[in-house]
């Protein structure tokens, strides 16, 4: 590293207070807008990875998956206007997902701001609503100050996105400065008298659930907190894509609070007496918009703690906010003394036997079996397994019938985004090279993301990428049928060849229509030890786990006759 009283450039200095706060993975999509980063980076090469993406979309889902398997900020460079542009998407669902990330902006230089100069943009008013902290560093001397502050910012309280933008001279510009110490993430600790209060409701509580969600959770963390359940028998529910916070094999596990949870959990919750809500902000589908807690009082005793006080009190007014990261207040609740436990002990038991029961296997129309072929994959591969997966009703298979048994098995948004299956399992298998990483994606969100196959292919990764392809984008299609039956509009798609595709980026391709062929397609895509795509032909009629598309179809139109 250079020495304090060295000069350096702009794009110098700014590397070198990545590598001090401890960056080895750098993500992007290059730009001369940042030629002096790219030059900066060509020295460390040895000791931060550049991995270069083929859209900025991708780039900012690879960091933002990046910080969900880490803990630490995904770091992510892209050039000004059409870059910032492409990487909103990426930034939105590490905002709403609350993981930690920096992205750095390339920018016109300082002498051509306001003139519409080529591809000028203002980045801070364009990201605004976007971000935890957006900001445009114009002195060199101040970039180690502004990036330890973004480091800061973007892991701690509630964890999210900060945008910094990088003026193209400022990153020329030879000056003196001194480094940054590395960063440190401040999280709050419950207090003694709030775990005081919370054992005491706990304890005169006749029906309550503990509900898991959120980030700044750790291996540890997830371990205590499954401590803490086990010591008061307290049936767990996690939400939407969030399950790898509590082993789903655990007897205290009652199953997820996703979009369509099973009707059996749902009508728990909202006969719960006392609800501990640990990590999660509650949103619209951990609640099934807002319906299973009243806003903004819930019928039910509310126990809320979360990691940023700004969050507690926004939706919901608790009877016990508590503000805590994941990791203090799980390890904090292992130490408390158990309660009596035997008046919900059954209850949880059967909440229990519920999750196994709505986890089996069920048919749906066509000779492809979705829900056997994800049950067979859960058999064959280690607990470690990473999921991967983009939004769309094919996902329910996933979320119904795997089971997650590790945290840090889970990259999905909560935030609902398209396209992001690809390049999150590009993220994890450059992160945990050793460990099986799947990916799955519907037919129209493959094809958002699916140029980062390249990547894969370009470093050497092996993931295995399942395209569900049943030819239409099939969420939209299913709210159709249900608001305007039998008037499809917009929801068709004419698709690639997927295997042909796959082989032309390099991969290994098998294309699967019938459920018995399923594991000698798997078992060859396995042992060609490279990436491999594997493209699963789903009945159109097999539009989610519980109805049909005709069963959506003739419910809507019965409705819209008994209106009539």
């Amino acid at each position: 590293m250079n020495s304090r009283n060295n000069m350096r450039t702009g794009g110098q200095l700014l590397v070198d207070q990545l590598k001090i706060h401890g960056v080895d993975t750098v993500f992007c999509v290059p730009g001369e807008s940042f030629l002096a980063v790219l030059d900066a980076l060509y020295d460390v090469r040895n000791e931060i990875r550049l991995i270069v993406c083929r859209q900025e979309g991708g780039a900012a889902y690879m960091a933002d998956a990046f910080g969900k398997l880490t803990g630490r900020p995904g770091i992510c460079f892209v050039t000004r206007g059409p870059g910032a542009s492409n990487a909103c998407v990426g930034v939105h669902t590490a905002y709403q997902d609350s993981t930690p990330m920096v992205l750095f902006v390339g920018q016109v230089s300082r002498s051509d701001y306001e003139r519409q100069a080529f591809q000028e943009v203002d980045v801070r008013r364009m990201y605004g609503q976007l971000a935890k902290w957006v900001a445009q560093i114009e002195d060199a001397r101040r970039i180690p100050e502004f990036v330890a502050r973004a480091f800061t910012i973007a892991s701690s309280g509630r964890p999210g996105p900060v945008v910094l933008a990088l003026p193209e001279d400022v990153l020329r510009e030879e000056v003196m400065a001194a480094d940054a110490d590395t960063y440190r993430p401040v999280q709050a600790h419950p207090g003694e008298s709030e775990l005081a209060q919370m054992r005491e409701m706990l304890a005169n509580a006749k029906r309550p659930i503990m509900v898991l969600g959120g980030t700044t959770w750790t291996a540890q963390a997830v371990a205590d907190i499954m401590a803490f359940a086990e010591h008061n028998r307290l049936p767990t529910a996690t939400t939407f894509r969030r399950q790898d916070r509590f082993d789903n094999l655990h007897p205290c596990y009652a199953g997820d609070l996703g979009i369509s949870p099973n009707p059996r959990l749902a009508a728990q919750v909202r006969a719960a007496d006392l609800v501990l809500a640990v990590g999660s902000r509650l949103g619209e589908a951990a609640t099934d918009h807002y319906r299973h807690l009243a806003v903004p009082r819930p019928q039910q005793k509310l126990i809320h703690a979360y990691m940023g006080a700004e969050e507690l009190g926004r939706v919901y007014q608790a009877d016990l906010p508590i503000n805590t990261g994941m990791a203090q207040f799980a390890a904090a609740a292992r130490l408390l003394e158990p309660v009596d436990s035997s008046r919900w002990t059954a209850a949880t038991e059967a909440a229990h036997r519920d999750y196994l029961d709505y986890s089996r296997p069920v048919p749906n129309p066509g000779s492809l079996q979705l829900a056997e072929i994800i049950t067979a994959l859960r058999a064959q591969l280690p607990p470690e397994t990473i999921i991967c997966n983009g939004a769309g009703n094919y996902s329910g298979w996933v979320h119904r019938f795997w089971q997650y048994r590790r945290y840090g098995s889970q990259l999905a948004p909560t935030s609902g985004s398209m396209g992001y299956g690809v390049p999150a399992a590009v993220a994890a298998a450059l992160v945990f090279p050793n460990r099986p990483v799947l990916s799955f994606s519907g037919d129209g969100c493959f094809l958002m993301n699916g140029q980062e196959l390249a990547t894969a292919t370009q470093y050497g990764l092996n993931a295995t990428f399942f395209v569900i392809n049943n030819g239409m984008y099939g969420t939209i299609r299913m709210h159709q049928e249900r608001e305007y039956p039998a008037r499809i509009s917009g929801t068709t798609l004419t698709n690639p060849d997927f295997v042909t595709l796959a082989r032309a980026y390099g991969l290994h391709g098998e294309m699967v229509e019938r459920t018995e062929d399923f594991d000698s397609a798997f078992g060859r895509a396995r042992a060609a030890q490279r990436a491999a795509l594997i493209e699963l032909r789903l009945d159109p009629e097999a539009i989610s786990t519980r109805l049909t598309l005709s069963e959506v179809r003739e419910l809507s139109m019965a409705k819209h006759h008994a209106r009539s």
